[in-house]
């Protein structure tokens, strides 16, 4: 008799105390022997095993609050990996979550939808760009960036230029060209041959800048902060090198602003902090505020050459997600929401500064702009943030052993207090806890 498990219990699987199965066909973690002889469980979940989930589940949502299964509160500095913009539960989002629903959902590309205009107006009025190409996520909208720079350079008769410069470090995606792009081997092992055309250079480095240009480069692609390598802002002597060596080679000057766009450092996209002009941005995550939703936004020169037939989606831009995003960009555009971005943002680094300085030997520095900010931690991230999430905080790891912080733009100063509360009572568990430790090895 086979018996399978639920994704529930495959949560927990490693605490059940059976016998694993071995030999030929079993993988490490693959079957249990049943107690009963004549029955096996399979041990592979119905939710596939490619994500290392918490045994957290959460049931609502209020503000920079989530209520788990078990009641109890976490307060949300992870915020959906930086997607939750206006918190949960958000009353205008909501409801018009709820409106858009009971009227249409989808009608598909094959006809207007002025929710999607709606939003690309809005868009455009507030940034650099003249045109907007909606998708349904940030690997999507990097991948449509890709696309359109390659697209522009060939029809301005350089079929050469196919070729991206992005920079280590990064992270694109994980769609195969986008982890091509992205050029950690870790992201790319086990899925046979990288898509060519993308080159790497040293991030932040300008010495190595021009070297990096061939004559088949078509583009540029950087993150202003690198985040899931651990909350690294590119300097403005770096971002305007870029943008001058665009202008000298004629090639396209792309950002990813998935993470970082939407108001998260306290612009409505970061590359404003450095006073630069791009040829065309990704962004995700946050536009949404939880509802899938990506877009590049371009200037003329790219998007015209996006003609129809020359790229499509059957799900981007549909009604309902159109109509979140523009709420979500609504009320980021209203008067003081920024700059309450800004100043609370200001303020939670100097409280994770002096988190650093009685966190001696968990902690030692801090990153970040606005409210993506990351806590450099001293022993492994893995063994502090369980420790941090004990204690009441939902946060988000990151390379180079960071903690990252990316709480909803709601945020208040009393909120990041109370985090920082917790951070603390976190690194005094581990103390603790490594106290014990030595004193039983001795």
């Amino acid at each position: 008799m086979t018996d399978r498990i639920s994704a529930a219990q495959y949560v927990s699987a490693e605490s059940l105390a059976l016998p694993r199965a071995t030999g030929a066909g079993f993988s490490d973690s693959a079957a249990f022997i049943h107690p009963d002889p004549g029955s096996t469980i399979i041990m592979i979940s119905s939710l596939m095993p490619n994500y290392k989930r918490a045994d957290l589940a959460f049931e609502q949502g209020e503000g920079v609050w989530l209520t788990a299964s078990d009641g109890r509160r976490y307060l949300d500095f992870g915020a959906g990996i930086a997607v939750s913009s206006l918190g949960h539960g958000h009353p205008k989002l909501v409801k018009t979550i709820a409106d858009q629903a009971a009227k249409v959902m989808h009608v598909s590309n094959l006809y207007r939808i002025p929710q999607a205009e709606k939003l690309a107006d809005l868009l455009v009025k507030n940034s650099f760009a003249d045109s907007v190409l909606f998708c349904n996520s940030g690997a999507e909208a990097n991948e449509g960036m890709v696309k359109m720079i390659r697209r522009a350079q060939f029809e301005n008769g350089h079929p050469e230029r196919t070729r991206i410069l992005c920079f280590d470090g990064a992270f694109h995606g994980r769609t195969l060209a986008m982890i091509s792009a992205t050029g950690n081997p870790a992201y790319q092992k086990g899925f046979g041959p990288v898509v060519e055309g993308f080159d790497h250079a040293p991030f932040n480095n300008t010495n190595t800048l021009r070297a990096a240009i061939t004559p088949e480069t078509a583009g540029i692609i950087v993150e202003p902060i690198q985040g899931e390598s651990g909350i690294k802002p590119a300097s403005e002597v770096f971002m305007k090198a870029l943008r001058a060596v665009c202008d000298e080679h004629g090639i396209y000057l792309g950002f990813d602003e998935v993470q970082t766009g939407v108001g998260r450092t306290g612009k409505l996209f970061a590359h404003e902090w450095y006073g630069i002009k791009p040829d065309v941005i990704s962004i995700a995550k946050g536009i949404g505020g939880g509802f899938p939703l990506g877009a590049v936004l371009a200037t003329e020169e790219l998007a015209k050459h996006l003609t129809p037939g020359s790229h499509g989606t059957t799900f981007g831009g549909n009604p309902l997600a159109c109509a979140a995003g523009t709420t979500v960009l609504e009320e980021v555009l209203r008067p003081g929401f920024l700059e309450h971005v800004c100043a609370v943002g200001e303020a939670f680094d100097g409280m994770l500064r002096d988190v650093v300085k009685r966190s001696p030997g968990v902690f030692d520095d801090v990153r970040g702009m606005g409210l993506m900010r990351g806590l450099h931690c001293v022993p492994p991230v893995g063994e502090v943030m369980p420790l941090v999430t004990a204690a009441g905080l939902l946060t988000v790891g990151a390379g180079d052993n960071v903690l990252r912080l990316v709480p909803p733009l709601i945020v208040t100063e009393e909120d990041c207090q109370e985090a920082c509360k917790k951070l603390i009572e976190a690194a005094e568990a581990y103390v603790a806890a490594h106290k014990k430790e030595q004193e039983n090895v001795s």
